[in-house]
């Protein structure tokens, strides 16, 4: 398992937290230095039905400044999985794969009851 996460993230601070208290063990990796890969993004997608909005922080400062609420419509696949491996602060935090087939984004604690 593997988390992905910014160290002035508040989710992020709770989702390792809260793996913390569950006795779950997950590798660290500081999403400033490096991006998830092709192939996670792709998992992370296949995770929530095919909506690469879900990989996206829509809530953060470059999302808008990059007007990236009416790029991504039309942007394909890959110039998505490109951007987001070079802005890792457009990536949506706590980034979380659990395995080859799942993963999940941001931190609700219902969602991540299942990894207990």
């Amino acid at each position: 398992m593997k988390i992905y996460v910014h160290h002035n993230c508040s989710s992020c601070k709770k989702a390792l937290k809260w793996l913390a208290e569950n006795n779950i063990q997950a590798e660290v990796i500081n999403l400033l230095e490096e991006t998830p890969s092709k192939e996670e993004f792709q998992i992370m997608v296949n995770s929530y039905n095919g909506n690469h909005k879900k990989l996206f922080n829509t809530s953060g400062q470059l999302y808008r400044e990059m007007k990236m609420k009416e790029l991504l419509p039309s942007m394909s696949q890959d110039d998505i999985y490109e951007l987001l491996g070079r802005e890792g602060m457009l990536v949506k935090r706590p980034f979380l794969i659990i395995s080859q087939d799942k993963g999940l984004v941001g931190f609700k604690e219902k969602e991540w009851k299942d990894l207990a």
